[in-house]
C-alpha cells in the first residue's frame, strides 16, 4: 500500500527542525511531503538545505488547515494519506501497525494513540485514544473529557472503533478522501476532521484507533487558547451539526445546543471573560448568516446507525462529575 505522510506547515521552521528527523528515521516505508501554507519564516529554504529528501508542495497563500490539505493532497499520489501535524513526535513502530490495519480490514480512517508531548504519561487533548461526540455535538475522547486528561495505563491499547480521528495524526484512504470531497474549507481550522468523520460515518465508513501505535503531540502550536479559537469551536460545531444530523432530529437537537451555548456564554460573562462571551455571539451570528449555504451541503442521511454513545457529556462531566471515559 503506497503511503504518503503529508505535513502541513505554516511558519513552523523550528517544529520541522525538531520533529522531522524522527519522522524520516521511523517512516522509511512512506513518502514524506511538507505542504507549505505560504510560510514567511524561511521554512522552505531550511527544508531544501537540510532535508533534501522531503518532497515539497508550496501553496500560494495561507489557506488554513482545511483548504491547505485539500489543495496540497491534489499533488500527492498515494493509496493511504497520513495527515500529520508539524508538532508531532513519532515513535519507532508508529507507522507499520497502522498500515497493516488498513491492509487487513475495511477501515477507512484511523489514528494512533496520541500522548502529551510534555507529560508523556498522559493522553493528549487533541484525540487521545479516539474521539466521540455526544447527542449535542460536544466532542470527547477515550482518555480525555473536556480538559481532564487520563494517565496512559495501557487501558486503550487495543484497536477500537471510534467516531472521529484526530487531525493531528489522521490516516485516510485516498479513495475515501476523494469520495467525501476532503475537508470542508469553510471551517478554515478546528473540527474539520470531526465533520469529515461524521460524513464518513453517514456514508457507512469505519473509523478506528489503532492502539498498538502511539505518537506524542505538542498541541496548541497552530492556535493557542484564545477568543479566536472559542469562535471557531462554537461556529464550526454548529455547522457540523447542521450538515450531518439526521433530518428527523435536526432542529430539536440544534435548539438544545443553542441553549447550551447560551449557558456557556453566560458563564463567560460571569467570569468577566467578555471577549469569549462576544465570540459565542459572533459564532452564532455567523451560523445564522450562512444557514442556507450550510443546509445545501446536507446529503441524504439515512441514519441507520446512532452517531452518539452518550446523550450528554456536559451533564456527565459537570453534574455527575464523571471525568474518565470508563466511568461514562
Amino acid at each position: 500500500m503506497k503511503t504518503a505522510i503529508a505535513i502541513l506547515n505554516w511558519n513552523g521552521k523550528e517544529l520541522l527542525e525538531e520533529f522531522l528527523p524522527a519522522i524520516i528515521r521511523y517512516s522509511s516505508s512512506a513518502d514524506i511531503y511538507v505542504i507549505d501554507n505560504a510560510s514567511t519564516d524561511n521554512s522552505i529554504a531550511f527544508l531544501t538545505q537540510n532535508f533534501p529528501s522531503i518532497k515539497q508542495v508550496i501553496l500560494k497563500e495561507n489557506y488554513g488547515f482545511a483548504r491547505g490539505y485539500n489543495e496540497g493532497l491534489k499533488h500527492i499520489d498515494a493509496d493511504l494519506y497520513c495527515l500529520l501535524n508539524n508538532d508531532v513526535e513519532v515513535t519507532e513502530n508508529w507507522l507499520n501497525s497502522i498500515v497493516e490495519g488498513f491492509k487487513k480490514t475495511k477501515v477507512s480512517i484511523a489514528q494512533p494513540l496520541l500522548l502529551h508531548h510534555k507529560n508523556k504519561k498522559y493522553f493528549d487533548y487533541a484525540g487521545a485514544a479516539g474521539g466521540f461526540i455526544d447527542k449535542y455535538g460536544f466532542a470527547y475522547c477515550r482518555g480525555r473529557i473536556f480538559n481532564d486528561l487520563e494517565e496512559n495505563l495501557n487501558q486503550y491499547n487495543s484497536t477500537h472503533d471510534c467516531f472521529w480521528a484526530s487531525g493531528a495524526c489522521f490516516f485516510v484512504r485516498k479513495n475515501v478522501w476523494n469520495e467525501l470531497g476532503g475537508f470542508d474549507e469553510d471551517f478554515f481550522m478546528h473540527q474539520e476532521e470531526i465533520d469529515f468523520c461524521w460524513r464518513a460515518f453517514n456514508a457507512g465508513k469505519i473509523t478506528q484507533t489503532i492502539g498498538t501505535s502511539f505518537v506524542y503531540h505538542v498541541g496548541g502550536a497552530s492556535l493557542a487558547p484564545s477568543p479566536k479559537k472559542t469562535y471557531y469551536n462554537h461556529r464550526n460545531a454548529l455547522w457540523m451539526m447542521l450538515k450531518n444530523l439526521p433530518k428527523a432530529s435536526l432542529f430539536p437537537i440544534l435548539l438544545q445546543r443553542f441553549i447550551l451555548d447560551g449557558i456557556a456564554g453566560i458563564h463567560y460573562l460571569f467570569q468577566g471573560n467578555f471577549i469569549s462571551f462576544f465570540m459565542v455571539i459572533k459564532a452564532h451570528l455567523a451560523v445564522y448568516a450562512s444557514l442556507r449555504k450550510t443546509i445545501k451541503k446536507r446529503p441524504n442521511i439515512s441514519a441507520k446507525r446512532q452517531y452518539f454513545q452518550h446523550k450528554s457529556i456536559v451533564w456527565d462531566y459537570f453534574i455527575l462529575r464523571k471525568s474518565k471515559f470508563h466511568d461514562l
